[in-house]
C-alpha cells in the first residue's frame, strides 16, 4: 500500500512524495509583457516540498489571455522570467510543471493587444463577466475558430511547450477543464460544430487530444500531463447530460491513454462512481483533486491514495496558507486556515464566489 509520502516516477523523473500543489490563478505577472517577477520565484520556491507544483494557468498565446495580469509563455522575456522562477524550484529541490491555459471565450478585448477578440469553438458567449481596467465587463461572443484557426491554436500550445521546456519546467499540463478553451470543445452548450471538430462526444473530444498529441511530439509524451473537470458548470460550461458526458470523456480520457503521457490530472465532481470510472479507464499516473466542496481539500484526504483512488493528491487553498505543506501533513499539523480571498491571489478584484468543484485555479 502506498501512501502520500512515498515516492512516485513521473515520467521518469522521481517524484519525493504523492502530494502536489494544484494550479491557481494569481494575476501577479506585474513584469513587462506579461512576464512573472521575483515574487514570483519566491512564492513557487516556498512550496517546492511538494513532489509536484503546477502551476497558475499560463496562456500559451496573445488571444489566450483571459483575466488581467496573468502570464504567459509566448515571447522570450516570458520565457527568460519564468527562468527565474523554475532555477529557484530547482535550488529548493522541487519539480514544476506549467499549466498551457488557453482562455478562449472567457475574457475581454479590453485585456488583449491589437484589436485581438476572445475565440472560441463556436459564436456563443459565456454568461457571467470578467474584470477589467474598466471594472467588470460581460463576457461577449467570441470568434468562431475556422478551421485553419483551429489548427493554429493548437500550434500556440505547441509553441509554448517549446517555451516551457526551454524555460526549464520539467514538463506542463494542458488544461481542459474549468469551462476554458479545451472544456468549451468539449461542452455541448459552447460547441455547436458540425465539422471534424463538433457534433457527436468524439469529436467534440478530437480537439483535447490533438492539442495533447502534437504537445507530447514536441516535448515528450513523458512530460505532459492533462486536466479534466468533468461537469464542472464554471464559466457557464454545461454537460448537464450524464450519457453525453460519460460518452464525451471516455472518448477523450481514451485518445490520450494511447498517447501514455505522464499523468491524468483530474478535478473531481460530486460523483465519485465518475472518478472510479474514469481511474479503471485510464492507465497511467492519476492526480487528484478531490470534490471537498464547500470546504477546502485537507489532511483527511490523504487516505484517498491509499486506497488506490489517486497516485498523486493535488491540494489548493491549503498549499496557499501553509507552503511547507507537506511537513505539516506527516505531522498532522497544525495548519494555517486559508483566507478564501487567496483563491485569487489576495487581489484578484470582483472574484469573491468562486464555485469550485475541488480547488483550482
Amino acid at each position: 500500500m502506498s501512501t502520500a509520502f512515498d515516492p512516485i516516477e513521473l515520467g521518469g523523473v522521481r517524484l519525493a512524495n504523492r502530494l502536489a500543489m494544484a494550479p491557481m490563478t494569481r494575476s501577479r505577472a506585474y513584469g513587462p509583457g506579461g512576464t512573472v517577477t521575483g515574487l514570483t520565484a519566491t512564492y513557487y520556491a516556498q512550496r517546492a516540498g511538494a513532489g509536484l507544483i503546477v502551476t497558475e494557468g499560463i496562456q500559451p498565446s496573445a488571444v489566450g489571455q483571459g483575466y488581467p495580469d496573468t502570464p504567459g509563455l509566448h515571447s522570450p522575456a516570458q520565457v527568460a522570467a519564468w527562468r527565474q522562477v523554475t532555477e529557484a524550484v530547482h535550488a529548493a529541490g522541487g519539480r514544476i510543471y506549467a499549466q498551457l491555459m488557453h482562455a478562449g471565450r472567457i475574457g475581454h478585448p479590453s485585456l488583449l493587444p491589437d484589436g485581438l477578440v476572445p475565440v472560441g469553438p463556436s459564436a456563443v458567449a459565456a454568461k457571467g463577466s470578467v474584470y477589467t481596467q474598466d471594472g467588470p465587463q460581460e463576457f461577449g461572443p467570441p470568434r468562431e475558430l475556422d478551421g485553419p484557426g483551429v489548427e493554429a491554436t493548437i500550434e500556440d500550445f505547441a509553441g509554448a511547450a517549446r517555451n516551457a521546456i526551454d524555460a526549464g519546467f520539467d514538463g506542463v499540463e494542458i488544461h481542459g477543464g474549468n469551462g476554458y478553451l479545451v472544456h468549451q470543445f468539449l461542452a455541448p452548450n459552447a460547441n455547436l460544430r458540425t465539422d471534424e471538430w463538433g457534433g457527436s462526444p468524439a469529436a467534440r473530444a478530437r480537439f483535447g487530444v490533438a492539442v495533447a498529441e502534437r504537445v507530447a511530439a514536441v516535448i515528450g509524451a513523458d512530460r505532459t500531463g492533462f486536466r479534466v473537470s468533468p461537469g464542472n458548470p464554471y464559466n457557464d460550461v454545461a454537460e448537464t447530460d450524464p450519457a453525453d458526458l460519460d460518452a464525451t470523456y471516455a472518448a477523450l480520457v481514451a485518445g490520450l491513454a494511447r498517447l501514455d503521457l505522464a499523468y491524468l490530472h483530474l478535478v473531481e465532481s460530486a460523483d465519485r462512481e465518475l472518478t472510479h470510472r474514469l481511474r479503471k479507464d485510464w492507465p497511467g499516473v492519476l492526480v487528484l483533486n478531490p470534490f471537498t466542496h464547500p470546504a477546502h481539500t485537507g489532511p483527511e484526504a490523504l487516505a484517498l491514495v491509499e486506497e488506490g483512488l489517486a497516485d498523486v493528491l493535488a491540494f489548493g487553498a491549503l498549499f496557499l496558507a501553509n507552503p511547507d505543506l507537506p511537513e505539516r501533513l506527516a505531522a498532522g499539523g497544525p495548519f494555517n486556515t486559508p483566507d478564501r480571498r487567496s483563491y485569487y491571489g489576495g487581489d484578484h478584484r470582483g472574484y469573491t464566489d468562486y464555485p469550485r468543484l475541488g480547488e483550482t485555479g
